[in-house]
C-alpha cells in the first residue's frame, strides 16, 4: 500500500481526468503512457512530429522539446521522470526539468525507497557509471552491468568491470576483472563474475553474489566472502536484522542458505526469486519440485499444486500470512493464492494485489487483447483498452481502477463487492 494513500480520493466514483483526443489529433503518434499511484494523473511521450518528442501530462505538454524520450516513471514521491535525448545528449528529466550532467547513454532509472533519490547507469567515450540525483560518480568503469541504490538513497553500489580482458585470453579471464563500486570506490578484490549487488536495510553493508572459480560460487559481504562455496547461486537478500538468503546449489540440488549455511532441509531442481515477508520473519521462493514442475516454496514447503511453464517472483500479503504469484501452465497465465489457482485462466496477467488486510486479491488481466479486472478469482464485466494494476483503499473495502478508452483517461473508485456479486 503507497504510504500516502489515506490521503488520496476515494469518494468519487468515475472522474475523466484527461481527454487525450486533441492531443492525438495535434501530434503524430501517443507512445507509452503511465499514471501516477493517486490516479490524478496520466502521462505520455508524444511525437509532435518527426524526431521532435515531449512528454505530457493530462494532455498538457511539458515545454521541453526532446529528440528521443522513453521510459516514463513516477518516482514514489510522485514526480514523473523521464530518460530524454537532447543536442544529441542523454540525460533525465524530473517533471520537465532536465539534469544539468547529460551522457551519451543513461538507462535503468532506479528509486530509492521515498523517492527522493534518483539513480541511473550512463555512459561516456566507453565509459560507463553512475549517476544519482544529477551528478555521476567521479570514476568511471569499463563496464557496468547492474546497480543498486540504499533504501534511504544516500548511497550507490553497481557490479562494475576494472580491468580489459584481451579477446580470448582465457587466462586473464580466469583472473578476474569485475568487482563493486560503492558510490563510486571499486573494491580491492576482483572475481570471475559479480551479479545482483544488494544493501542491507540500513544502507551500510553490501552484498552480492560472485563467481571466484570455473563453478565456484558464494556471497561477498563487503568484500568478505561466505566460507562456503556452490556450484551456483542466486541474488542474496538482506533480513531486516542483517543476515544474509540466498539460494544455493549443492551436491546437486538447490536449496535456501543463510550466511553462508542451509537453512532449508529441502532439496529443488531449481530454487530462485526468493522473497521476504514485510517483518522479514517468512521466507517465499519460486522452485521445481521436478524436472519442468514449478511451483512456490514457502518456509521450506512447497505448494502442492505445480505449472508446466513458469511462476513468476511471489508476493507476499501486508501481514505476511499470505501468498500469491502469477503462474503460466499449458500456455495460459493465472493466479494462485496460498497453493491454489484461481479457476479461470487468460491470455496475459500483471502482478496481484493484495488488500491491505490481505483478504482479497486483485489482478489485471489479459483476454483477447483487451484489459480486465479480476478480485479473488472473479472478473468484473467491464473492458478496457487499456488499464493499470488496481489499487485498494486503505480499508480494503474499495479498488481504484486506472484506464484508457477512446483516449479518454478515467479513475474509478468502485465498491469490491460490486466485483465479487
Amino acid at each position: 500500500m503507497h504510504p500516502d494513500s489515506e490521503n488520496w480520493n476515494w469518494d468519487s466514483e468515475k472522474k475523466l481526468v484527461a481527454d487525450l483526443s486533441p492531443l492525438r489529433a495535434e501530434c503524430e503518434a501517443l507512445h507509452e503512457a503511465t499514471v501516477s499511484p493517486d490516479g490524478e494523473r496520466v502521462a505520455l511521450v508524444v511525437l509532435k512530429e518527426e524526431e521532435i518528442f515531449k512528454v505530457a501530462v493530462n494532455g498538457e505538454p511539458w515545454e521541453p522539446e526532446f529528440e528521443k524520450a522513453w521510459q516514463l516513471c513516477f518516482a514514489p514521491d510522485g514526480r514523473l521522470t523521464a530518460l530524454v535525448r537532447k543536442d544529441d545528449e542523454w540525460t533525465v528529466a524530473v517533471d520537465g526539468e532536465l539534469w544539468d550532467e547529460a551522457f551519451e547513454f543513461a538507462w535503468n532509472t532506479t528509486f530509492s525507497a521515498d523517492g527522493h533519490s534518483i539513480g541511473v547507469q550512463v555512459k561516456r567515450g566507453m565509459q560507463y557509471s553512475v549517476a544519482v540525483n544529477g551528478t555521476a560518480w567521479e570514476e568511471s568503469f569499463r563496464s557496468c552491468r547492474g546497480f543498486a541504490l540504499s533504501g534511504d538513497g544516500k548511497h550507490a553500489a553497481a557490479v562494475v568491470q576494472v580491468e580489459d580482458v584481451p579477446e580470448a585470453d582465457i587466462f586473464k579471464f580466469m583472473e578476474g576483472s569485475w568487482s563493486v563500486a560503492v558510490d563510486g570506490k571499486a573494491w580491492d578484490s576482483r572475481y570471475i563474475n559479480v551479479y545482483s549487488p544488494a544493501f542491507s536495510v540500513d544502507g551500510t553493508q553490501v552484498a552480492v553474489e560472485v563467481r571466484l572459480d570455473i563453478c565456484d560460487y558464494t556471497v561477498a559481504l563487503d568484500e568478505a566472502p561466505w566460507e562456503a562455496r556452490f556450484s551456483c547461486i542466486w541474488e542474496p537478500v538482506f533480513r531486516p536484522q542483517g543476515a544474509i538468503l540466498a539460494p544455493v546449489r549443492t551436491q546437486g540440488a538447490w536449496t535456501l542458505a543463510e550466511d553462508g549455511k542451509p537453512m532449508w532441509n529441502g532439496r529443488y531442481v531449481q530454487l530462485w526469486r526468493h522473497v521476504l515477508s514485510p517483518d522479514g520473519q517468512h521466507v517465499a521462493a519460486v522452485a521445481a519440485t521436478d524436472y519442468g514442475r514449478w511451483t512456490v516454496v514457502v518456509d521450506d514447503r512447497p505448494w502442492d499444486q505445480t505449472f508446466s511453464d513458469l511462476v513468476i517472483r511471489p508476493i507476499f500479503s501486508p501481514d505476511g500470512k499470505r501468498v500469491a504469484a502469477v503462474v503460466k501452465d499449458q500456455e495460459r497465465w493465472g493466479v494462485a493464492v496460498d497453493g491454489q489457482a484461481w479457476p479461470s485462466t487468460f491470455d496475459m496477467v500483471w502482478d496481484p494485489v493484495f488488500s491491505p488486510d490481505g483478504k482479497r486479491v486483485a489482478a489485471k488481466v489479459d483476454i483477447n487483447g483487451r484489459h480486465h479486472l479480476v478480485v479473488d478469482g472473479r472478473l468484473w464485466d467491464t473492458a478496457f483498452e487499456q488499464m493499470w494494476e488496481p489499487v485498494f483503499s486503505p480499508d480494503g473495502s474499495k479498488l481504484m481502477v486506472r484506464f484508457i478508452n477512446s483516449d479518454r483517461y478515467h479513475r474509478q473508485v468502485l465498491p469490491v463487492q460490486s466485483v465479487l456479486g
